[in-house]
């Protein structure tokens, strides 16, 4: 027999610091055999599982075992584990408590798909939660989520989730996207010190029939030509406001043309002048 095999034999047996010195040996065989030992409890399992070189083949084998399953801290650590198998993850997250999604979904070494998996879990939860919660979530959750918390429109996390440091744009361009939004949320969001000042936020707000007419015509100044064109085709934006947003491109081609037309009068007019101001300087 070799020191593999009876060590192998010995991981299925033995007991105590016996029994604890298994949990770091670097063959997966041996492990394997630890984890048909009957005396390995919650506590051993949550030491084997906070190696980080632990194999994604032991970790596999733990999650397909009821026995181990029965303890929350044991599927925390398997899917926080970096080396947990995707479809382990996938199937676990849904169990793990709102904190700890949240708290997975924020960790950099999570991969983009858990962490959506997450986030979606997270969000499916938001009608059920007490309103602290919800405010926790706004002012610390992913961006997705305090995008989630906007659109409800509910007064007293709008603002909170607007602050959200995490929050980006393409998330508030994303609840703007929504045609029916509460009010609130747009006027919310026009008045924002930060989100109001981002040119696409302020584009989008135009195109949301949610927003008030007061708003929108302040913002067309700013828009550029290309833009006002493009919302002022047909099925864009409502018929009542395509007549301002076609009087504003008007204005802009107006006022082009009488630039263009003062531009060479200014030109020849500096052009005149030089020589006089060349023979006064020889004078001089």
């Amino acid at each position: 027999m070799t020191l593999l095999e009876q060590q192998r034999d010995r991981a299925r047996l033995a007991v105590g610091e016996e029994l604890k010195s298994f949990l770091y040996h670097p063959s997966p065989e041996v492990l394997f055999a630890l984890l048909e030992n009957p005396a390995v409890d919650d506590a051993l399992l949550g030491l084997l599982l906070s190696r980080k070189d632990l194999p994604a083949e032991i970790i596999e084998n733990i999650a397909t075992r009821k026995n181990f399953l029965k303890t929350y801290a044991v599927k925390r650590s398997l899917v926080f584990h970096p080396s947990a198998p995707r479809l382990v993850a996938i199937r676990l997250l849904r169990d793990l408590y709102l904190m700890d999604l949240v708290q997975f979904s924020l960790s950099p070494s999570a991969s983009t798909e858990l962490k959506r998996h997450a986030e979606e879990y997270i969000i499916a939860r938001l009608p059920q939660l007490p309103l602290g919660q919800r405010i926790t979530l706004a002012r610390r959750g992913p961006a997705r989520v305090a995008g989630a918390l906007i659109a409800t429109g509910h007064a007293q996390v709008l603002e909170i989730a607007l602050d959200n440091p995490r929050l980006t744009e393409a998330q508030v361009l994303k609840v703007l996207w929504h045609d029916k939004l509460p009010q609130i949320v747009v006027l919310t969001v026009a008045n924002h010190r930060k989100w109001s000042q981002h040119y696409n936020v302020r584009l989008a707000l135009v195109r949301n029939s949610s927003t008030p007419l007061a708003i929108v015509l302040s913002y067309l100044p700013q828009l550029t030509v290309v833009d006002l064109r493009e919302l002022a085709a047909p099925g864009i934006v409502p018929e009542n406001l395509r007549k301002y947003l076609q009087a504003e491109v008007n204005r802009r081609m107006q006022a082009s043309k009488l630039e263009a037309a003062a531009e060479p009068q200014s030109l020849r007019g500096e052009l005149l002048s030089q020589p006089k101001n060349q023979d006064r300087s020889e004078e001089e």
